[in-house]
């Protein structure tokens, strides 16, 4: 009997796991993404080969993006990133409490 507890627990945690991982994204994050790709065009240097790094950024009460962290090999994209990025103001409104995003960026030659 204490096995089939200790399955069952292990199913349901399975399963709310797997529930909440499936969420799809709200209206306003999928206009972070569009905003931040406009915010991200025609950079300042010359690209040779695909270069690829992930942010991790928070919105601050004010709605402006706050970079906390890019994840890549070349220094030249991750100042390009955080010079472009910190503290612009999105218009997709913030949601409330602290939340952290992560948005996987290429940047491709032209």
């Amino acid at each position: 009997m204490k096995k089939l507890n200790v399955m069952l627990l292990a199913v349901a945690f399975a399963i709310s796991s797997v529930a909440s991982a499936s969420t799809k994204p709200t209206k306003s994050e999928t206009n972070f993404t569009s905003e931040i790709k406009e915010l991200l065009e025609n950079p300042s240097f010359k690209v040779e080969d695909e270069i690829e790094a992930s942010v991790t950024f928070t919105l601050n009460d004010k709605g402006e993006i706050v970079v906390l962290s890019v994840d890549s090999d070349s220094n030249m994209v991750e100042g390009f990133i955080k010079s472009r990025l910190n503290y612009q103001k999105l218009e997709a409104k913030p949601t409330t409490g602290v939340k952290f995003y992560t948005m996987p960026v290429r940047v491709v030659a032209s």
